[in-house]
């Protein structure tokens, strides 16, 4: 007579042997999310090059750079309540008022007419943020002072969005 034969149940796996099986399903996931890009060409960037001679290129990053260190002082200038400095940095930095330090009129010819649009409804959005701080001064009413950070940034966002310089 043949011995009775049991089935045999799969065992659960280890919980080693599981941390492993998700490692490695990780490890799959994250090759077949990288490696399309990394042996192929990177995404087209759909942005519109600006063509600018070298000096006036390095001239407009230094601008930005400048532009998003105001950004970073006039937040902190908020954070501690010191709303007529934000002001005063928010309009000679990046307001109407810096158009000129900023050399605005020697690089419009330069740009396209969406990037200049862009640019001065951003200087002009800083202008208003430094009226509506300087408000906030007086009333410590910040809703409005914060709309118009969030105004000026939308306009950085704009243009980084739809140009790029090299």
């Amino acid at each position: 007579m043949a011995p009775l034969m049991t089935p045999r149940h799969p065992r659960r796996p280890s919980p080693a042997r599981r941390a492993r099986a998700c490692l490695a399903l990780a490890l799959t996931l994250i090759l077949a999310l990288a490696l399309p890009n990394a042996l192929g060409a990177p995404p087209a960037d759909e942005r519109e090059l600006v063509e600018l001679p070298a000096p006036m290129r390095a001239h407009m990053l230094a601008n930005m750079r400048d532009h998003l260190a105001a950004i970073e002082t006039v937040s902190r200038l908020l954070a501690t309540g010191d709303y007529g400095a934000a002001a005063d940095v928010a309009e000679s930095r990046l307001g109407m008022s810096a158009m000129q330090a900023h050399g605005g009129r020697h690089m419009a010819p330069h740009m396209p007419e969406g990037m200049r649009a862009i640019g001065s409804a951003m200087h002009r959005a800083a202008s208003r943020f430094a009226v509506a701080a300087r408000d906030a001064e007086v009333d410590d009413d910040l809703g409005a002072a914060f709309a118009g950070l969030a105004e000026v940034m939308a306009q950085c966002v704009a243009c980084h969005g739809a140009y790029r310089v090299h």
